[in-house]
Protein backbone atom coordinates (compact mmCIF):
# COMPACT_ATOMS: atom_id res chain seq x y z
CA UNK A 1 0.00 0.00 0.00
CA UNK A 2 1.11 3.31 -1.34
CA UNK A 3 2.62 5.56 2.05
CA UNK A 4 1.70 8.74 0.62
CA UNK A 5 -1.53 10.57 -0.39
CA UNK A 6 -2.40 13.27 -1.65
CA UNK A 7 -3.35 15.06 1.47
CA UNK A 8 -0.20 13.75 3.20
CA UNK A 9 1.66 16.09 0.39
CA UNK A 10 -0.58 19.08 1.12
CA UNK A 11 0.43 18.98 4.72
CA UNK A 12 3.55 19.06 3.97
CA UNK A 13 3.28 21.55 0.97
CA UNK A 14 1.62 23.86 3.54
CA UNK A 15 3.94 23.41 5.92
CA UNK A 16 6.85 24.64 3.68
CA UNK A 17 4.97 27.15 1.99
CA UNK A 18 4.08 29.00 4.98
CA UNK A 19 7.01 27.67 7.66
CA UNK A 20 5.29 26.32 10.63
CA UNK A 21 2.67 23.59 11.78
CA UNK A 22 0.80 26.56 13.39
CA UNK A 23 0.95 28.40 10.24
CA UNK A 24 -0.24 25.94 7.97
CA UNK A 25 -2.87 24.83 10.60
CA UNK A 26 -4.38 27.84 9.71
CA UNK A 27 -4.29 27.39 6.13
CA UNK A 28 -5.89 24.56 6.22
CA UNK A 29 -7.99 24.92 8.88
CA UNK A 30 -7.04 22.40 10.96
CA UNK A 31 -5.81 22.59 14.51
CA UNK A 32 -2.02 22.54 14.92
CA UNK A 33 -1.48 19.08 17.02
CA UNK A 34 -3.37 17.25 13.72
CA UNK A 35 -0.42 18.91 11.46
CA UNK A 36 2.26 17.28 13.74
CA UNK A 37 0.46 14.01 14.26
CA UNK A 38 0.24 13.66 10.42
CA UNK A 39 3.60 14.71 9.96
CA UNK A 40 5.68 12.46 12.25
CA UNK A 41 3.09 9.31 11.43
CA UNK A 42 4.26 10.09 7.52
CA UNK A 43 7.71 10.27 8.87
CA UNK A 44 7.48 6.99 10.83
CA UNK A 45 5.72 4.93 7.86
CA UNK A 46 8.43 6.53 5.47
CA UNK A 47 11.20 5.90 7.94
CA UNK A 48 12.99 9.31 6.88
CA UNK A 49 12.48 12.84 8.30
CA UNK A 50 11.15 15.66 6.04
CA UNK A 51 11.93 18.46 7.97
CA UNK A 52 14.04 19.85 10.72
CA UNK A 53 12.98 21.31 13.47
CA UNK A 54 13.83 24.43 14.98
CA UNK A 55 11.57 25.57 17.51
CA UNK A 56 7.86 26.58 16.05
CA UNK A 57 10.26 27.13 12.90
CA UNK A 58 10.50 24.03 10.93
CA UNK A 59 12.53 23.58 7.45
CA UNK A 60 12.63 20.75 4.49
CA UNK A 61 15.15 18.05 4.51
CA UNK A 62 16.95 17.61 1.14
CA UNK A 63 14.54 14.27 2.01
CA UNK A 64 11.47 16.00 2.31
CA UNK A 65 12.75 18.87 -0.42
CA UNK A 66 13.16 16.37 -3.18
CA UNK A 67 9.19 14.79 -2.13
CA UNK A 68 7.66 18.13 -2.83
CA UNK A 69 9.51 18.69 -6.26
CA UNK A 70 7.01 15.59 -7.42
CA UNK A 71 4.26 16.24 -4.94
CA UNK A 72 3.53 19.27 -6.00
CA UNK A 73 3.23 18.23 -9.79
CA UNK A 74 1.09 15.60 -8.39
CA UNK A 75 -1.42 18.21 -6.51
CA UNK A 76 -1.31 20.33 -9.65
CA UNK A 77 -2.72 17.23 -11.80
CA UNK A 78 -5.22 16.22 -9.19
CA UNK A 79 -6.54 19.71 -8.79
CA UNK A 80 -7.08 19.75 -12.67
CA UNK A 81 -8.64 16.32 -13.01
CA UNK A 82 -10.91 17.53 -10.15
CA UNK A 83 -11.69 20.75 -12.04
CA UNK A 84 -12.16 18.93 -15.11
CA UNK A 85 -14.76 16.42 -13.67
CA UNK A 86 -16.86 18.98 -12.29
CA UNK A 87 -16.68 21.40 -15.43
CA UNK A 88 -17.75 18.14 -17.36
CA UNK A 89 -21.16 17.32 -14.72
CA UNK A 90 -22.14 21.25 -13.95
CA UNK A 91 -19.77 23.76 -16.37
CA UNK A 92 -18.66 25.13 -13.07
CA UNK A 93 -14.54 25.13 -12.02
CA UNK A 94 -14.11 23.16 -8.51
CA UNK A 95 -11.74 26.13 -7.95
CA UNK A 96 -11.10 29.45 -9.32
CA UNK A 97 -8.06 31.77 -8.29
CA UNK A 98 -8.77 35.13 -8.55
CA UNK A 99 -5.43 37.65 -8.53
CA UNK A 100 -5.64 41.35 -8.81
CA UNK A 101 -3.15 44.04 -8.90
CA UNK A 102 -1.94 45.55 -5.48
CA UNK A 103 -3.05 49.02 -6.60
CA UNK A 104 -6.71 47.60 -6.53
CA UNK A 105 -7.14 46.35 -2.57
CA UNK A 106 -9.58 43.09 -2.14
CA UNK A 107 -11.96 45.30 -0.07
CA UNK A 108 -12.54 47.40 -3.40
CA UNK A 109 -14.00 43.28 -4.72
CA UNK A 110 -16.14 42.42 -1.63
CA UNK A 111 -19.86 43.61 -3.51
CA UNK A 112 -18.20 41.08 -6.72
CA UNK A 113 -17.17 38.40 -4.29
CA UNK A 114 -20.72 38.65 -1.99
CA UNK A 115 -22.32 38.32 -5.78
CA UNK A 116 -20.63 35.21 -6.65
CA UNK A 117 -21.16 33.21 -3.88
CA UNK A 118 -24.91 34.00 -3.88
CA UNK A 119 -24.43 31.64 -7.25
CA UNK A 120 -24.05 28.78 -4.54
CA UNK A 121 -22.09 26.72 -7.55
CA UNK A 122 -19.77 25.28 -5.64
CA UNK A 123 -16.64 26.83 -7.07
CA UNK A 124 -14.18 27.83 -4.22
CA UNK A 125 -13.16 31.16 -4.56
CA UNK A 126 -9.15 32.12 -4.10
CA UNK A 127 -8.38 35.71 -3.91
CA UNK A 128 -4.64 37.02 -4.05
CA UNK A 129 -2.56 39.75 -4.42
CA UNK A 130 0.46 40.74 -6.42
CA UNK A 131 2.61 43.78 -7.73
CA UNK A 132 2.91 44.95 -10.91
CA UNK A 133 4.16 41.91 -13.30
CA UNK A 134 3.76 39.78 -10.21
CA UNK A 135 -0.51 39.49 -11.49
CA UNK A 136 0.66 38.64 -15.07
CA UNK A 137 3.71 35.90 -13.79
CA UNK A 138 0.64 34.37 -12.25
CA UNK A 139 -0.93 33.58 -14.78
CA UNK A 140 1.40 32.35 -17.06
CA UNK A 141 2.77 30.06 -14.11
CA UNK A 142 -0.65 28.97 -13.91
CA UNK A 143 -1.25 30.32 -10.29
CA UNK A 144 -3.43 32.17 -11.51
CA UNK A 145 -7.12 31.37 -13.21
CA UNK A 146 -8.20 35.01 -13.93
CA UNK A 147 -6.21 38.13 -12.99
CA UNK A 148 -7.02 42.10 -13.01
CA UNK A 149 -3.18 43.17 -13.80
CA UNK A 150 -1.75 46.68 -14.19
CA UNK A 151 0.25 47.44 -17.70
CA UNK A 152 0.60 45.27 -20.62
CA UNK A 153 1.16 41.80 -20.74
CA UNK A 154 4.33 39.68 -21.20
CA UNK A 155 5.24 38.86 -24.79
CA UNK A 156 4.80 35.33 -26.05
CA UNK A 157 1.00 35.22 -25.54
CA UNK A 158 -1.27 32.22 -24.37
CA UNK A 159 -3.39 34.62 -22.64
CA UNK A 160 -7.07 36.29 -23.85
CA UNK A 161 -6.45 40.03 -22.22
CA UNK A 162 -9.08 42.95 -22.22
CA UNK A 163 -9.01 46.78 -20.84
CA UNK A 164 -10.96 47.22 -17.92
CA UNK A 165 -10.10 50.86 -17.31
CA UNK A 166 -7.39 52.81 -15.74
CA UNK A 167 -6.15 54.93 -12.91
CA UNK A 168 -4.91 58.32 -12.74
CA UNK A 169 -1.53 59.19 -10.50
CA UNK A 170 -0.65 62.42 -8.24
CA UNK A 171 2.78 63.27 -7.26
CA UNK A 172 2.23 63.24 -3.15
CA UNK A 173 4.37 63.82 -0.36
CA UNK A 174 3.29 64.80 3.68
CA UNK A 175 3.12 68.56 3.69
CA UNK A 176 6.07 68.47 6.24
CA UNK A 177 8.18 67.17 3.33
CA UNK A 178 11.30 69.92 2.16
CA UNK A 179 9.56 69.79 -1.72
CA UNK A 180 6.59 71.23 -0.54
CA UNK A 181 8.90 74.70 -0.08
CA UNK A 182 9.81 75.06 -3.43
CA UNK A 183 6.96 76.45 -4.70
CA UNK A 184 7.50 75.62 -8.27
CA UNK A 185 6.67 72.12 -10.16
CA UNK A 186 9.42 69.79 -9.05
CA UNK A 187 12.11 68.64 -11.83
CA UNK A 188 14.08 65.37 -12.05
CA UNK A 189 17.21 66.86 -10.24
CA UNK A 190 14.49 67.92 -7.27
CA UNK A 191 13.71 64.49 -6.60
CA UNK A 192 17.79 63.11 -6.29
CA UNK A 193 18.11 64.08 -3.33
CA UNK A 194 15.21 62.66 -1.56
CA UNK A 195 13.78 59.14 -0.73
CA UNK A 196 11.37 57.57 -3.54
CA UNK A 197 8.75 55.17 -2.11
CA UNK A 198 7.95 52.23 -4.31
CA UNK A 199 6.01 48.91 -4.28
CA UNK A 200 8.38 45.86 -4.87
CA UNK A 201 7.64 43.69 -7.98
CA UNK A 202 6.37 40.32 -6.34
CA UNK A 203 7.70 38.47 -10.10
CA UNK A 204 9.77 35.71 -9.65
CA UNK A 205 10.71 34.93 -13.00
CA UNK A 206 9.47 37.63 -15.66
CA UNK A 207 12.05 40.95 -15.37
CA UNK A 208 10.83 43.17 -12.41
CA UNK A 209 9.03 46.80 -13.44
CA UNK A 210 9.38 49.63 -12.19
CA UNK A 211 7.62 53.32 -12.68
CA UNK A 212 9.17 56.73 -12.28
CA UNK A 213 12.47 55.57 -10.64
CA UNK A 214 15.40 57.33 -11.53
CA UNK A 215 18.57 56.04 -11.92
CA UNK A 216 20.16 55.86 -8.28
CA UNK A 217 17.90 57.67 -6.77
CA UNK A 218 17.60 56.46 -2.92
CA UNK A 219 14.67 54.69 -2.39
CA UNK A 220 12.84 52.51 0.15
CA UNK A 221 10.88 49.47 -1.10
CA UNK A 222 7.51 48.58 0.30
CA UNK A 223 5.40 45.60 -0.34
CA UNK A 224 2.15 46.99 -1.34
CA UNK A 225 0.09 50.30 -2.25
CA UNK A 226 -1.24 50.23 1.16
CA UNK A 227 1.74 50.64 2.65
CA UNK A 228 3.19 53.07 0.15
CA UNK A 229 0.57 55.70 1.00
CA UNK A 230 1.34 54.50 4.93
CA UNK A 231 5.09 55.69 4.32
CA UNK A 232 3.99 58.82 2.12
CA UNK A 233 2.08 59.94 4.92
CA UNK A 234 4.54 59.29 7.58
CA UNK A 235 7.43 62.03 5.45
CA UNK A 236 9.82 59.14 4.64
CA UNK A 237 9.61 60.36 0.77
CA UNK A 238 7.61 61.03 -2.32
CA UNK A 239 6.19 59.10 -5.44
CA UNK A 240 3.55 59.29 -7.65
CA UNK A 241 0.03 57.69 -5.70
CA UNK A 242 -3.26 56.31 -7.00
CA UNK A 243 -5.54 59.84 -6.95
CA UNK A 244 -8.67 57.18 -6.69
CA UNK A 245 -6.51 56.13 -3.49
CA UNK A 246 -5.81 58.69 -1.29
CA UNK A 247 -8.94 61.13 -2.05
CA UNK A 248 -9.30 61.40 1.92
CA UNK A 249 -5.48 61.37 2.46
CA UNK A 250 -5.85 64.69 0.86
CA UNK A 251 -9.17 66.23 2.16
CA UNK A 252 -7.80 65.82 5.51
CA UNK A 253 -4.66 67.28 4.19
CA UNK A 254 -2.08 64.27 5.12
CA UNK A 255 -0.93 64.27 2.46
CA UNK A 256 -0.57 67.09 -0.31
CA UNK A 257 -0.33 66.96 -4.29
CA UNK A 258 2.81 69.06 -6.01
CA UNK A 259 2.97 69.70 -9.90
CA UNK A 260 5.80 68.00 -11.83
CA UNK A 261 7.33 68.88 -15.07
CA UNK A 262 7.41 64.91 -15.66
CA UNK A 263 3.61 63.59 -14.39
CA UNK A 264 2.99 59.72 -14.77
CA UNK A 265 0.37 58.68 -17.55
CA UNK A 266 -2.59 57.23 -16.26
CA UNK A 267 -1.91 53.14 -15.38
CA UNK A 268 -4.39 50.56 -17.84
CA UNK A 269 -6.05 48.04 -16.15
CA UNK A 270 -6.28 44.68 -17.77
CA UNK A 271 -7.92 41.83 -17.25
CA UNK A 272 -6.97 38.51 -18.21
CA UNK A 273 -7.09 34.54 -18.71
CA UNK A 274 -5.71 31.81 -20.05
CA UNK A 275 -6.55 31.19 -23.68
CA UNK A 276 -8.93 28.46 -23.85
CA UNK A 277 -10.33 28.68 -20.50
CA UNK A 278 -14.02 28.19 -20.35
CA UNK A 279 -15.27 27.37 -17.15
CA UNK A 280 -18.44 29.15 -15.83
CA UNK A 281 -17.36 30.73 -12.94
CA UNK A 282 -14.44 32.23 -15.14
CA UNK A 283 -17.47 33.31 -17.56
CA UNK A 284 -18.98 34.96 -14.69
CA UNK A 285 -15.81 37.19 -13.35
CA UNK A 286 -15.09 38.23 -16.96
CA UNK A 287 -18.51 39.24 -17.21
CA UNK A 288 -19.17 40.44 -14.08
CA UNK A 289 -15.37 42.72 -14.21
CA UNK A 290 -16.22 44.45 -17.69
CA UNK A 291 -19.79 45.83 -15.97
CA UNK A 292 -18.61 46.72 -12.94
CA UNK A 293 -14.81 47.69 -13.15
CA UNK A 294 -15.12 50.25 -15.72
CA UNK A 295 -18.12 52.50 -14.20
CA UNK A 296 -17.73 51.75 -10.48
CA UNK A 297 -14.46 50.00 -9.28
CA UNK A 298 -11.95 52.42 -10.30
CA UNK A 299 -13.22 55.93 -10.05
CA UNK A 300 -14.24 55.20 -6.31
CA UNK A 301 -11.94 55.95 -3.15
CA UNK A 302 -10.50 52.42 -2.11
CA UNK A 303 -8.47 53.36 0.72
Amino acid sequence: MLKLSLEAIEVVDAIARHGSFAAAATRLNKVPSTISYAVSKLEEQLGMLLFERNGPRVTLTAVGDEMLKEGRWLLSAANDLESRMRQIATGYESELRLVHDSLIPTEALIDDIRAFEDLRCGTRLRVGCEALTGSWEALREGRADVVIAAGEGPAGGGYQAATVGSLEFAFCVAPTHPLTRLGRPLQRGDLLDCNAIVVGDSARTLSDRTVGLLAGQPRITVPSMAAKVACQVAGLGHGFLPRACIANELKRGTLVELSTEEPRAPEAFWLAWKTGAQGQALRWWRERMNRTLVPALLPRSFL
